[in-house]
């Protein structure tokens, strides 16, 4: 029985020396340690041998497993040490820079957002969110939009279903805000609007405006002109200009479109002005009666004036910007200019 112990020990020892991967080491484990392996077998010949033989024999398979198991791994550790791939030693030059993980920043229009938000709470307005599926009433009754105006058929507006649709404008927040609120009141309303526009290097489908309200006794156009002389030079520079144009909208009156020099090429005329030296940025004028009457505010009592910037078109003119597209194209290059 030692003749058969020491066989299969000096067995193992020359297939571990041949052992050339894991994968061998681990077939001889399978071979002498597993279930139907060399170990088993010999442990079944005890019940063959005399009686007073047999405890001697089973505590020298015991020591002699003990000894395949270490030898065995033994080799498993050899063998993992020699598959990993020796690390090139480098010389390392600790004054070298660091390597920057990149850094992620807010989106330019984003960006313009919040420094809109900025300025005019300097001027003391809060700001005010509202839903962007909207009810035809806030979108247009209660801005004074009659039914047969254009805006208000399927060119012009995304419908969802009868009086449902995306707002096309955030003025609509305005009116939520009167409805539930007295004068005097001061707010902008940023968000998405949504308008079924051919996508081009001017226009888009969904884009975001800043749209502003002032409500109290006493408000006059010169007050609308100082806030928004204010936001123009703190925004884009006190060498800007800005003018007024007349204009109509139903939901104020009067109305006017506000110019600014162009920030290009500074009113000298250029592509971008389409060589006028003038840009428009926004819609303005004294809140429409109408509108208060619908609120159920006294129109003889209260007056108010409401303006609406594009923030894309902000952003555009503040950075020389040509293409709204730009803004939606997820391109990093672009992106991280800002």
């Amino acid at each position: 029985m030692l003749d058969k112990l020491k066989k299969v020990k000096e067995a193992l020892q020359n297939e571990i020396e041949a052992a050339a991967t894991l994968k061998d080491a681990e077939q001889l484990k399978i071979k002498y340690l597993g279930r139907k392996g060399a170990i088993n077998d010999l442990m079944k010949l005890i019940p063959t041998l005399p009686a007073e033989q047999r405890a001697t024999f089973g505590q020298q398979i015991n020591s002699f497993k003990i000894d395949i198991t270490d030898i065995i791994n033994e080799a498993f550790k050899k063998l993992s040490s020699e598959s990993i791939p020796k690390v090139k030693k480098e010389i390392f030059d600790v004054t070298l820079p660091g390597k920057r993980p990149f850094i992620g920043k807010m989106h330019p229009v984003t960006r313009t957002i919040e420094d809109i938000k900025e300025v005019f709470a300097r001027l003391g307005f809060d700001v005010a969110y509202g839903p962007e599926v909207e009810l035809e009433y806030y979108n247009f009754e209660a801005l004074n939009i009659p039914p047969d105006h254009p805006s208000r058929t399927d060119f012009d507006t995304f419908y969802i279903k009868n009086d449902i649709l995306l707002r096309s404008q955030t003025s609509t927040v305005q009116i939520r805000i009167m409805e539930n609120q007295k004068p005097p009141i001061r707010i902008i309303a940023p968000g998405r609007v949504y308008r079924p526009d051919t996508v081009d290097a001017r226009h888009s489908f969904m884009f975001h405006q800043v749209e502003g309200l002032l409500v109290d006794e006493g408000v006059s156009f010169s007050d609308l002109k100082g806030v928004l002389n204010q936001f123009i030079k703190t925004y884009f520079g006190k060498d800007v200009q800005m003018r007024f144009r007349p204009s109509f909208f139903p939901f104020t009156e009067p109305s006017a479109e506000v110019d600014i020099s162009c920030s290009i090429c500074s009113g000298k005329g250029c592509s971008v002005c389409s060589y006028s030296g003038w840009v428009e940025i926004l819609g303005a004028g004294m809140v429409n009666p109408n509108v208060f009457k619908s609120v159920h505010y006294d129109p003889e009592k209260y007056t108010g004036f409401a303006f609406g910037m594009g923030v894309e078109r902000i952003a555009m003119l503040k950075h020389g910007i040509d293409d709204i597209r730009l803004f939606y194209e997820n391109n990093i290059h672009f992106l991280s200019q800002f």
